[in-house]
C-alpha cells in the first residue's frame, strides 16, 4: 500500500484528490495538509511513501518546503503539483530533487499513474516537461550566454524576481518570505542586474514576454 500525504492549502483540492485515491486498490491516503510546516511536521513523524505537494502556497512555497524535506529525506519521492505552466517551475523542481511534476488540470489516471511511478522510485515526467528538461539539458552545456537571462536565477532570487513582476513592493516580499527588506533589495539589485533591465516595470515586462507569469 502505498501511503499518500497531500500538501495543498485549498481544502477543495484536497478532498478532490481524496476521491481519486480512493479509486486504486494500491494507494491509502495517510493524511493532508494546508501548509509547508504542517506537511514537513507530519513527514517527520513517519509513514509517509509519497508526498503531493503544490507549488503556490502561503507561509513557504512548495519549492522551499521541497528543498528542505529532501535535505532530511533525500529518498522521499516527492510529486509537484501546479496550475502553473510547466515551463515555469518544472525543470526547477526537478534540480531540486522532486521525483516528478503535475499539472492540476491532469486527469485521474495520469495522477495514480504519477504516484505509482515515484512509488517505485522512478521519475515521472510529461512529454512537456521532458520538453522543457532537454531544452535546459542542452542550453546547459552549450555557452552560459545560451541560457536564457531568467534561468541564471537561483531559486530564492526567482521567487524574489516573480514577486516583483506581479507589482509586490520590497516590503510585501519581505513579509512573505521571511527576509529582511535589505535581503530583500539585495536580491532585487541582482535580479535586474542579471536579467539586464533597469526597473520593476521592465521586469513586469520581461515576465511577460517570457511567458513566466499566469
Amino acid at each position: 500500500m502505498i501511503r499518500v500525504l497531500v500538501c495543498d492549502d485549498h481544502q477543495i483540492v484536497r478532498q478532490g484528490i481524496k476521491q481519486i485515491l480512493a479509486d486504486a486498490d494500491d494507494i491509502g491516503w495517510a493524511g493532508e495538509a494546508a501548509n509547508g510546516p504542517d506537511a514537513i511536521a507530519q513527514v517527520r513523524r513517519g509513514g509517509i511513501d509519497v508526498l503531493l505537494l503544490d507549488i503556490a502556497m502561503p507561509q513557504r512555497d512548495g519549492l522551499d518546503v521541497l528543498k528542505q524535506l529532501k535535505a532530511e529525506f533525500p529518498k522521499l519521492p516527492v510529486l509537484m503539483l501546479s496550475t502553473y505552466p510547466d515551463r515555469q517551475y518544472a525543470v526547477r523542481s526537478l534540480k531540486l530533487g522532486a521525483s516528478g511534476y503535475l499539472n492540476k488540470s491532469a486527469d485521474s489516471e495520469q495522477m495514480i499513474d504519477a504516484i505509482r511511478t515515484v512509488a517505485r522510485g522512478r521519475l515521472f515526467i510529461t512529454p512537456s516537461v521532458a520538453e522543457q528538461l532537454a531544452g535546459a539539458v542542452g542550453a546547459g552545456r552549450g555557452a552560459d550566454d545560451e541560457l536564457p537571462l531568467h534561468e541564471r536565477l537561483s531559486h530564492r532570487e526567482y521567487q524574489v524576481f516573480r514577486l516583483l513582476a506581479t507589482g509586490h513592493s520590497v516590503g510585501e516580499i519581505a513579509e512573505q518570505l521571511a527576509l529582511a527588506p535589505n535581503t530583500v533589495s539585495t536580491y532585487r539589485a541582482r535580479i535586474l542586474d542579471k536579467t539586464g533591465v533597469r526597473n520593476d516595470v521592465e521586469l513586469a515586462l520581461y515576465a511577460v514576454r517570457h511567458q513566466l507569469l499566469t
